[in-house]
Order: C-alpha cells, then sequence, then structure tokens
C-alpha cells in the first residue's frame, strides 16, 4: 500500500500513509484509537475506497470495489466489530456466502460437509462448539472464535486480524497464537492490529506505528519494546499509575444467592464496599457476564436477592437498576453499549434525557453543554457531539459508553471488559476514572479477560468456575498464578 490517503466528513483518516506485509510474515499495526489502523485494512479489505494512493497484491497493481474482491485476491478480515448472523448457527456463519452445495439440479446444502469442515476448523484453535449452535446462544468470546474460525477455513495468502484477542481469556489467546505462527510458517501473511503491546512484543516480525492517519515509525523485530512503541504511538511516555492505597468504605451492594438463567443449579453470593474496585476474573463461560448481567436487569436472574446499602432491590430491567444507580458498562459495546446511528450527544444523554427536558421539550444548549464538558474530560475524539457513533473508532465508542454513566454518579458501576480494544493512553485514562469513582464511594465490578489490568487494578479479585466462585484473594495475595489456579478448579 503506497501513499493511501482517505477523508470522511471533518476528519482526515489517513494521510499518505505507506504499508507492506510480506509472506510468511507477522507486521503489527499500532496507534492509538483514531490514529487510522482501521480505516487503512479496510481499505485492503475492499469496504473503503481509498481517496488517493496504490495497492499491490504479489506486485500487480489492484483495485478493489467491494469486500468479494479481497477475499478473491486471497485477503480475509477478522473485524473488531464482530460480523457474525445471530439467526445463523456456527456452521452457517463459518461458511456464509460460500456454502458448498449438492444434490444436481435441486442445489441443495451441503449440511454434512459444512459441519465437518467446520469442526476441524474450531478444533484447530481448540474450541470445542456443536456447529449446530445458534450463534445466538454464544458469549462474545465464543463469537470472536466463531469470526477467526470463518477466517481461517478460506485458507488466506494474507489474514488481517483487529483486536482479535480482546474478548479471549488468556488460554484462548495462546491457542490463537500457535494457529498464527502455524499459519506464517505455512508462508501466509498476517497483520496483527492490537493495544495488548505484550502480544506485539511476542509476535510480530515488525511493527508499523500510525499516528494521526501518517506514519510515525516502523520497529524491526529486536527493537519493538513496550516503552519505544508507546514513545511512536503517542509522542509521549504514559506515567505509570501510582500505588494506591485503599480504605473500603461500608457494604454498597450485596448478592445473596443469585441464580443467573445460564447457571441454574449454582447459587452466588458477593459483597462489594463503596470504595473498592472488585475485580472478576475467569476463563471463558465462567459466568463472569451473566452474573453481572443479572445484577444489572440485563440477562435472567432466577432467584436470589440483590441489596443496595442494606436495602433489598426489586430489579426487573435495566431501567430498574439505573433508577437505583447502578450500571453496566457492557461487553459488547456496539450491540449493548451504544445505539450507533445516533449522535455522540444524543448517546450521552439517553439515559438522564428528563434531566434536560420541560415540558416534555429537551433544552438543547443545556444539554449539548453537559455533553462537551464529558466528553472533553474523556478525549473523545469526534468532529463534533452532533458525529453519529457509528463512525468513530472502537476506543472513542467505548469513551462514550462510559460518558453516558459519568454524570449519573452511580452507586455501583459494573464495568465489563471496560478496556477492550482501547489504545494505551486511554486505558489509562479509564483506569484513572474507575479508581476515582471508588474514590468517591461507589462500589466498583470490573470484568476482565486482561490478567494484568485483573492484578494491577484490582482491590479484591472473585474467581469464576462453572458459574460459582471458587475463590476471592485479597490483593496481597492476587498474582495470576494464583487466579488460574481458581480459574481452573
Amino acid at each position: 500500500m503506497s501513499a493511501i490517503s482517505k477523508r470522511f466528513p471533518g476528519v482526515v483518516a489517513l494521510d499518505g500513509v505507506d504499508f507492506d506485509v510480506s509472506a510468511g510474515e507477522i507486521v503489527a499495526l499500532v496507534g492509538e484509537n483514531g490514529a487510522g489502523k482501521s480505516t487503512l485494512m479496510k481499505i485492503l479489505a475492499g469496504i473503503h475506497p481509498p481517496d488517493a494512493g496504490e495497492i499491490r497484491i504479489g506486485g500487480a497493481p489492484v483495485v478493489m470495489y467491494a469486500p468479494t474482491d479481497a477475499a478473491r485476491l486471497g485477503i480475509a478480515v477478522i473485524h473488531q466489530e464482530l460480523e457474525v448472523i445471530d439467526t445463523l448457527d456456527v456452521a452457517g456463519n463459518v461458511f456464509l456466502g460460500r456454502e458448498p452445495r449438492r444434490g444436481g439440479l435441486l442445489q441443495l446444502l451441503d449440511r454434512r460437509r459444512m459441519e465437518g469442515d467446520t469442526e476441524r476448523q474450531l478444533a484447530r484453535i481448540g474450541v470445542h462448539l456443536s456447529p449446530r449452535t445458534p450463534v445466538a446462544r454464544l458469549s462474545t468470546a465464543e463469537r470472536q472464535l466463531v469470526a477467526i474460525a470463518r477466517a481461517l477455513s478460506i485458507d488466506a495468502r494474507l489474514l488481517i486480524l483487529d483486536e482479535p484477542t480482546s474478548s479471549l481469556t488468556s488460554r484462548d489467546a495462546e491457542r490463537l497464537f500457535d494457529v498464527l505462527r502455524d499459519l506464517r510458517s505455512a508462508a501466509t501473511a498476517i497483520v496483527y492490529i492490537s493495544h495488548r503491546l505484550k502480544e506485539i512484543e511476542m509476535l510480530a516480525d515488525r511493527a508499523v506505528v500510525l499516528r494521526d492517519g501518517r506514519n510515525a515509525g516502523t520497529l524491526p523485530r529486536q527493537s519493538i519494546t513496550h516503552d519505544r512503541l508507546v514513545e511512536l504511538m503517542v509522542g509521549r511516555a504514559v506515567e505509570p499509575a501510582a500505588v494506591r492505597q485503599t480504605t473500603p468504605g461500608p457494604p454498597v451492594l450485596q448478592i445473596e444467592r443469585l441464580r443467573t438463567g445460564r447457571y441454574a443449579d449454582v447459587e452466588v453470593s458477593l459483597t462489594v464496599h463503596g470504595g473498592e474496585v472488585l475485580g472478576i476474573a475467569g476463563l471463558t463461560g465462567s459466568g463472569r457476564s451473566e452474573l453481572a448481567e443479572a445484577i444489572c436487569g440485563v440477562g435472567v436472574r432466577l432467584s436470589g436477592r440483590v441489596l443496595l446499602d442494606g436495602q433489598p432491590l426489586t430489579i426487573g430491567s435495566p431501567g430498574d437498576a439505573i433508577r437505583h444507580g447502578i450500571c453496566l458498562v457492557p461487553e459488547d459495546r456496539r450491540r449493548h453499549g451504544v445505539v450507533a446511528p445516533m449522535s455522540v450527544r444524543e448517546n450521552v444523554t439517553l439515559p438522564r434525557l428528563a434531566s434536560y427536558s420541560r415540558f416534555g421539550l429537551v433544552g438543547r444548549a443545556r444539554e449539548a453543554e453537559a455533553v462537551r464538558g464529558v466528553t472533553a474530560a474523556l478525549t473523545v475524539k469526534a468532529a463534533s457531539i452532533e458525529t453519529p457513533v457509528r463512525t468513530l473508532s472502537g476506543g472513542n465508542q467505548q469513551k462514550v459508553v462510559l460518558a453516558k454513566w459519568l454524570a449519573l454518579r452511580p452507586r455501583v458501576i459494573v464495568f465489563d471488559e471496560p478496556t477492550q480494544g482501547v489504545d494505551v493512553g486511554a486505558k489509562a485514562e479509564i483506569h484513572r476514572l474507575i479508581r476515582g469513582l471508588a474514590a468517591e464511594g461507589a462500589a466498583v465490578v470490573m470484568i476482565s479477560s486482561d490478567m494484568d489490568e485483573i492484578v494491577a487494578e484490582s482491590d479484591r479479585v472473585a474467581v469464576m468456575h462453572d458459574g460459582r466462585i471458587t475463590g476471592i484473594l485479597p490483593r496481597a495475595r492476587c498474582s495470576p498464578e494464583s487466579i488460574m489456579q481458581l480459574a481452573v478448579a
């Protein structure tokens, strides 16, 4: 890719960017949210046409008008925002758009071949799912693995992965890394986009860094370090978080003998104090998200009590939880956290629109002033507060989700994968926000698949396995090893 440029209304996404990758090479594409990484790869995938520049595949110039053109050239993409069809089963998603046929004139779907090939692709990455399972029943992490299996199944000559481990546990991620190394050995070219810099150090043969839509530098394998990547990405050093001393207050949130829909035979009891960050860790399918959703009125709660400041609550919907000051930052921001076609302003004020209204009319000036303040505090990168959220980068969409709850000053806030797909600078900002909410007396629950994040940011860690809590670790005894021992109990 040579001198690639791309503009969107009010934004220069790419300005003369160069990028290349060879067969049998893993090239990391790194940069802050809004640096242009996803836009560059969407151009390579035929989703967006470039405004200027040239693309060559195997030395020959190509023009791609649609993703089908890229697929014919052997380019497969696993997008950050998963593109799976809930109404199809796993096999239907893996073979979407290229379903094998049988039966001569009748041209029936060859389900036996679809299911057999799907099982083999899932086995490559250590996943044990029935090909007939409806995708609507899968967790976000399981959906991610299905998307990976679909990309692998076409035997691509160029594979692009955009934040592929954002919803994966460390065990699932290791399986993926083994697959990528095998593909590299088989001469597949791989572009790897991630904000998890340890993964870049471990996997990449080269790292290409973008900043503000331009090339910021390229590092060979021997020069790839966390500090050097950060320096090129943000042009400054990110200060490490200060070691904090916390004194938890009285219990704010109490969960007593709660049973969720997925784990109907397991009861969970838990207490979260004001002023503390309680981390919840566990492997994929351990029940972390189901617990969070049951607390916040999103998922099924079969029995049990939720108490706030000692008072039992009746929570039958997300609205009930919000009225009591219990908020959820969901794992899948695009499906559950934002209304993508609406503007930044409309998304931020949606849960508390009545506070800006009088006689049924919204006071736009007061609303806009409040939104500008909270989006500036979170450094949301958007042309204006009227920009549709769907046009923002993944990390900036996450900031919009966070902004939505800030002015509510919640008593309890549950973060499910809060830094999924955000850059190193934004991650530090979100961690400061989480600690700030706790310092103000809120009870904070943080679910994360990032073991380093759980260890660094939690005052206590509750570990889950098969829907139950297998242990609660104080900060002094919290380590990746102690967590994993409980996670596989």
